[in-house]
Order: C-alpha cells, then structure tokens, then sequence
C-alpha cells in the first residue's frame, strides 16, 4: 500500500506543487491548507505521516502538532521550517515530531525524510544536526550512568539497534529472536532505565556511547 500522508500547509499555490511532487513519487497525499479542520480530518484519515508547515494558518505549526499528538503521540510527523534557531527546533524535537526538514533544501531531501520516518526513524536537515545532537547529549536522569550496568549483554544490543532507528521487527530480525521476545526487552530495558519514550532511549543510548551523535 502506498504511504498516506496528510499535507498541511500554508500556501496554496506550494501546497499544490508539494502535492503533486510526493503522489508523482507513488504517495497517496490528503491535505488541507486550514490547520483547525486538519486536525479533524487527521483523526479520520489515520495518515502514516503528517507534513506539518511551521508558518501555518490559523494554529501554528508548533501548536497544530501539538493538538495532533495530543490526540495521538504515535503519529509521526514532520516539520517543514524556515528556522533553524535552537530553541525552535529544541520545542519541535520536544514535542515529539519525527523530522525537521528545512525550506532552503531540495525536494529530494524531503522525500528521503519521509522514507526514512515511513520506516520508524527520524529525519533531521544537516543544518541543524548540532542542535539535536545537544538536545540527545543532555543529561535526563539522575543515576542514568549507574543503571547501564544493570543491563545485560542482550539487552544492550537491543538499546543499540532501536537507536540506529530499527523497527522491533527489524531487531527481532537482526537478533535472531521473536518479535515478541524483542518486545519483551525493549519494555524491560525501559523499565530499568526508567525511560517511557523511544526518544528518550535514543539520548540514553547516545549518551552512553553505544551509538554516535
């Protein structure tokens, strides 16, 4: 089944030209240029993605993604933004979009992002690739650096393969295990680390140095 994705975006002659870009590379694009009704229509069309204009109408872009996962945090969303100061993109990050694609930057990158979001990982333009690494380096809770001991050898390869942005399938896959045996680790793993998002075992696992910034 070809990705569906929800455009939202501000101007209606660019939303077009996106549009007619992302169906002419086989995607099935639903949009609507009204942030306010997008929501609705968001929680009827369940879209694989969501391509959110930081410059929207109506909500903001920050503020139309913010209602979007409040509905639903799963869904993956990426930003298209003419920004790249930090604490822009820090609140993005934050809130929990998926990818961060920059206006300046070719359509081919925004296809590459919505590829690799469509496959479960993040998308983030080289610009601001400082930014995010800082946001993941942070420090985020006490005792982190102590509890990487209670995890075991298995356990570790598990953080290690969700960081590179691999599916649980993926690292069943990889492992040789069950996906319901790799679903088991990656709950227990949270559970030790006392982390609830896969963002923030990302920053634990890059922190740690089992991957790299």
């Amino acid at each position: 089944m070809p990705i569906r994705i929800l455009l939202i975006y501000r101007y209606p002659l660019l939303f077009q030209a996106l549009k007619a870009l992302m169906e002419g590379e086989g995607f099935r694009v639903m949009g609507h240029e009204d942030n306010p009704d997008a929501m609705q229509f968001a929680q009827q069309f369940h879209p694989d993605i969501v391509i959110v204009d930081y410059e929207g109408p109506g909500a903001k872009g920050l503020d139309c993604v913010r209602q979007i996962l409040e509905n639903d945090p799963a869904t993956r969303i990426i930003l298209l933004s003419r920004h790249t100061e930090e604490y822009r993109v820090r609140e993005a990050i934050e809130l929990g979009i998926r990818g961060y694609v920059l206006k300046t930057r070719t359509a081919d990158e925004l296809l590459r992002s919505i590829q690799e979001v469509a496959q479960g990982r993040t998308y983030f333009s080289p610009e601001i690739a400082h930014i995010v690494a800082q946001v993941v380096l942070e420090p985020y809770t006490y005792g982190a650096s102590r509890r990487v001991s209670e995890l075991t050898d298995r356990e570790r390869q598990v953080v290690t393969l969700i960081a590179e942005g691999h599916s649980t399938k993926e690292v069943a896959a990889r492992l040789g295990i069950s996906v319901k045996t790799a679903d088991c680790h990656r709950t227990r793993i949270m559970d030790k680390l006392n982390v609830h998002q896969t963002a923030n075992l990302v920053r634990y696992a890059i922190r740690q140095g089992f991957v790299e910034a």
